[in-house]
């Protein structure tokens, strides 16, 4: 019979083994060859469900000291998405909006508007409710800093991670709205989120340079999606890289 601290200190192998373990030198090599010069131009690899391509210069963002960018985020939230429907019951039940969602619910200059992004999660594009899943994680970029957004049903929280340790109570108050509006047009139900916290977290990693953002965000997401703590820090993320690039250039999350 297992008790409570042995199956504590098995869960802890099983987060090492799978989350930490380095690549083989195999997989270094693929990753290298694909960060060479000579793959700049090349598209690495074609996602066919999102028709994202990621060409040698792009993957170059999972570079030491570079910022992630658009293309690369977006994929590899679609491989977690895969990685969810591969195996269920491993992973909560979860929604990965891409990065230019928020942009679109709220614009700079017009303001919050849920008519932007209301037809993009019909049951029928996602192939199941949104307000069906534990969490839904909203990635935010601030200029040259990537933050994130939880709509996390599961504990009712309107959630703000930000790596910096930054605040935005904008962020939350439209995700409130907008989680309103989507369920009564979606459902017809209308629902009360005034009892809702609205949290900043604070027992976070925390990046100690100024490229690390979009790293950390990843790995915020991947880390929530599976049921755990954030037990990582800084000095993971030069391997985070690395197998974040040799993820996508399988189109397989682990």
């Amino acid at each position: 019979m297992v008790n409570a601290f042995d199956k504590l200190s098995l869960d802890h192998e099983v987060i090492h083994s799978e989350l930490f373990y380095p690549l083989t030198k195999e997989e270094m090599a693929e990753v290298s060859h694909a960060f060479s010069a000579r793959n700049k131009k090349r598209v690495l690899v074609s996602h066919e469900n999102s028709s994202i391509d990621i060409r040698g210069e792009v993957l170059q963002c999972l570079k030491p000291d570079k910022w992630l960018n658009d293309e690369v985020i977006n994929l590899y939230l679609e491989l977690l998405k895969e990685r969810e429907n591969r195996e269920p019951k491993k992973f909560l039940k979860c929604h990965f909006f891409n990065t230019f969602f928020y942009k679109k619910l709220v614009n700079p200059e017009s303001g919050y508007n849920y008519k932007a992004v209301k037809r993009c999660t019909s049951q029928r594009k996602l192939g199941y409710c949104l307000f069906d899943c534990d969490k839904i994680f909203v990635p935010i970029h601030k200029d040259v800093h990537w933050c994130l957004a939880v709509i996390n049903k599961k504990y009712q929280k309107f959630q703000y991670l930000d790596s910096l340790r930054g605040r935005d109570a904008e962020v939350l108050n439209a995700l409130a709205n907008y989680f309103v509006e989507e369920v009564r047009d979606k459902s017809g139900v209308d629902i009360d989120v005034s009892s809702w916290e609205q949290e900043y977290v604070e027992d976070l990693p925390t990046q100690k340079n100024g490229f690390d953002c979009g790293m950390f965000m990843l790995k915020y997401i991947d880390f929530y999606s599976r049921g755990l703590s954030l037990c990582f820090d800084q000095k993971h993320m030069p391997d985070f890289r690395l197998r974040t690039a040799k993820e996508i250039l399988s189109l397989k999350a682990d």
